[in-house]
């Protein structure tokens, strides 16, 4: 009987070594400065990237970043507002590093040849390993998550993206955020308008080249935005009474005037 306490102890004990391990494996990553930068230069969805251009901060975010190990955070939430920070904070880096401009693709079309995207760069630096700012946006975001609102969170810096935040994503705020960015997305009257008279909804072009990823999540393009309408507006919706049309994309600088 003695044996099997023993055993027993030893047992809780390691029991109890392992789960300190793994908690101390499981680490935080401070986006304050981040969120600090963003508090200071974006108003409105628009960036005043010449002030922005001046801030020593976005560079020691970045600097945090490349030493960031994105694998030892402890939940999904952290993850996935590590990801959406990172790509953001990098477009913006992307910018200043070339502002001024009128465009995101002025860095990467020439007349209508494409002679270096700046989506396939690799000079994200995480965790001393270097990305693509769509490696993070598809292989890690869309394909590792399967999260489909990072599309109303993950900023382009242009016209026709969702508006850029005054405030980093907080993995204890990740939902919220989320979900005001989708409904803030799509009740703007700009980037999608809902012509209800008419039954006809002209919707961002992130809906057509994503239509993928919200059918995945509810079955169709229509389904997943009922969860956004009254119960008539739904009912519309189910009965495929409601035409969808797709507005031209803006590519101009989301920039303060």
């Amino acid at each position: 009987m003695k044996k099997v306490y023993l055993l027993f102890t030893l047992l809780l004990s390691m029991m109890s070594a392992t789960a300190s391990f793994q908690s101390a494996r499981a680490t935080e990553f401070s986006h304050a400065k981040f969120d600090t930068l963003l508090k200071r230069h974006v108003a409105d969805g628009k960036v005043n990237y010449k002030a922005l251009k001046q801030d020593k901060l976005l560079d020691e975010y970045l600097s945090d970043l490349s030493r960031a190990n994105p694998n030892a955070l402890g939940s999904r939430d952290e993850k996935i507002a590590f990801w959406i920070n990172a790509y953001n904070a990098y477009t913006l880096k992307l910018i200043v590093d070339n502002y001024p401009l009128k465009s995101i693709k002025d860095l990467s079309f020439l007349g209508t040849i494409v002679i270096n995207s700046p989506w396939k760069k690799e000079f994200c630096n995480i965790g001393g390993k270097l990305y693509s700012l769509d490696a993070i946006e598809h292989d890690i975001l869309r394909g590792e998550f399967g999260e489909e609102k990072i599309h109303f969170a993950v900023n382009c810096a242009s016209e026709s993206c969702p508006i850029l935040r005054s405030e980093a994503y907080s993995p204890s705020k990740l939902k919220a955020q989320l979900e005001e960015q989708a409904r803030t997305f799509l009740g703007d009257g700009v980037r999608n308008q809902m012509r209800w008279e008419g039954k006809t909804l002209y919707l961002s072009q992130i809906f057509n080249w994503y239509r993928g990823d919200f059918e995945k999540k509810s079955g169709s393009l229509e389904a997943y935005l009922a969860q956004f309408f009254t119960d008539e507006q739904k009912r519309w919706l189910a009965a495929g009474e409601v035409k969808i049309e797709f507005l031209d994309y803006d590519w101009s600088l989301n920039e303060q005037p």
